[in-house]
């Protein structure tokens, strides 16, 4: 247990640090970087099969805050670490391009432990705390490249992400005052007993509003298609990747499971509002011509996937939704690190002046080819699987119109990715592109360790459809309760 801490401790310490060795050694940002995010992995993968609280200054609940780890923190932790990993090793070559590394790195530490926080904490207020660390760390990261575009997508994530926090806070206050408590296990007690009032009603309405912003559910989508394809492609890896699901749909879920409890009016909004980001992302994304836009418009879409998975309620559900998670986090980053190499060596990411990128750029191309057939869940590939389990929970539990709608956005979703690949990939190279090469070595290593990732871990279910590896035991931590384990 004395490992959880660190997990927002180094990141923290190291993000203070970079700036005060980094003036006389210009090789210490990326060094130090890549090394946090390697220890941290390593950290992360420790964490498996570990469950327990860890008391913050030795004091017991309630008089002290909880950091507390069990199947489902696991997850997120070994998410958010290896996405951040592999963000960093594609940073050294492409973010000599932009201004300050320091300061870059310096940010993109505060962003992960904040990150860390949110997954570990069993406090409300200090959820909230690490919350904003993360987010207020993105909005910087967001504007890095100091030009119009950048500045005003950062200003308008900004701008909806305070409306989100302030809605979040209110509801945290709305919280104690019906408990008397910050602490999550205690709440869960505490409003199991007193039952529902409109101030928990009018709290749960607060926090679908302030989490769906954060996770650019539909209708609280509009900041998300000009942050993402605005910011660096690792800042854009992240925010699709772990961003949106640690600071939006994890802390939905948990207070959902384990805090208000289930009920069946709680899962119908997630569900409708799962149904709603599906189909109008994906609708969106097949008419855009901007590669980092169109994957930010799938993103909204495969978020929708998981908030179906989650809505349903049933442990097949769950399942689902968090396999398609974790597969979501994998190959939606590499789609946007190769839309940044295809940026880097162009210097373009419109499909209509671009072509033949699979000759002149062959491993940015196959792990592109990778990404997009996980995406639309082509077998054997992670995202076949983790669909496949969503479309076979809406159907077990009678919802076949759910499971239809599932299906043909992922053809429409293959569709918009054929339109990728053709345009950008297959089709005859222009004659400005006749020179263009394979970007650096260290951004190539970046992308194929994704792109193995989406092939190993359609191994996952070699334990089951049911009981997939890692996933099983973050399932049953919304199925049984996480506050349960001494």
């Amino acid at each position: 247990m004395n490992l959880i801490p660190l997990f927002v401790a180094i990141p923290l310490g190291v993000a203070f640090i970079i700036p005060m060795v980094s003036r006389k050694l210009k090789w210490a940002p990326d060094l130090l970087g890549n090394l946090t995010l390697a220890c941290l992995t390593v950290m992360a993968f420790m964490t498996i099969g570990q469950t327990g609280i860890y008391h913050m200054g030795g004091w017991q609940t309630p008089l002290g805050i909880d950091l507390r780890l069990d199947g489902l923190t696991t997850l997120m932790l070994i998410a958010i670490n290896v996405i951040g990993l592999a963000a960093t090793i594609f940073s050294v070559q492409y973010m000599t391009r932009y201004t300050s590394k320091l300061r870059y790195y310096s940010l993109f530490l505060f962003m992960v432990a904040g990150m860390n926080g949110v997954v570990l904490t069993g406090d409300m207020f200090n959820l909230y705390v690490f919350l904003e660390i993360a987010a207020i760390s993105s909005y910087a990261l967001v504007a890095f490249g100091c030009e119009h575009e950048e500045l005003e997508a950062s200003f308008k994530y900004a701008i909806l992400g305070s409306v989100a926090s302030g809605f979040i806070l209110i509801g945290v206050a709305l919280i104690y005052g019906i408990t008397g408590t910050l602490n999550m296990a205690q709440m869960a007690v505490k409003l199991s007993a007193a039952g529902p009032s409109k101030p928990l009603i009018l709290a749960f309405a607060l926090f679908i509003c302030g989490f769906g912003l954060k996770s650019a559910l539909v209708p609280f989508h509009a900041w998300l298609p000009d942050a993402h394809p605005s910011a660096p492609a690792p800042v854009s890896a992240m925010l699709s990747g772990v961003v949106i699901k640690a600071l939006g749909i994890y802390v939905l879920v948990r207070l959902i499971f384990n805090v208000f409890g289930v009920t069946e009016n709680f899962l119908m909004i997630l569900r409708w509002l799962g149904l709603l980001s599906m189909v109008l992302g994906v609708f969106l994304a097949i008419g855009q011509w901007d590669m980092k836009r169109l994957f930010a418009y799938h993103s909204i879409s495969q978020i929708g996937y998981i908030v179906i998975g989650f809505g349903l309620g049933t442990p097949l559900g769950i399942v689902g939704a968090l396999f398609h998670m974790l597969n979501h986090s994998v190959f939606k980053s590499l789609l946007f690190l190769n839309a940044g190499a295809v940026e880097y060596a162009t210097g373009t990411r419109d499909l209509k002046r671009l072509g033949g990128l699979n000759k002149s750029m062959p491993v940015t191309a196959n792990t592109s080819l990778v990404a997009s057939m996980s995406i639309a869940g082509i077998p054997p590939l992670n995202g076949f699987w983790s669909k496949l389990i969503i479309v076979l929970a809406c159907a077990e539990s009678g919802h076949y119109w759910l499971a239809l709608a599932a299906v043909f956005v992922s053809l429409m979703t293959l569709a918009s990715f054929l339109k990728v690949q053709k345009y950008a990939f297959f089709e005859s190279a222009k004659s400005t592109l006749k020179k263009v090469g394979e970007v650096p070595i260290l951004m190539r290593i970046a992308m194929l360790i994704l792109a193995v990732l989406c092939v190993v871990m359609s191994f996952l279910v070699l334990t089951g459809l049911r009981t997939p590896f890692l996933i099983d035991a973050a399932s049953r931590v919304l199925t049984t309760g996480v506050f349960n384990f001494p």
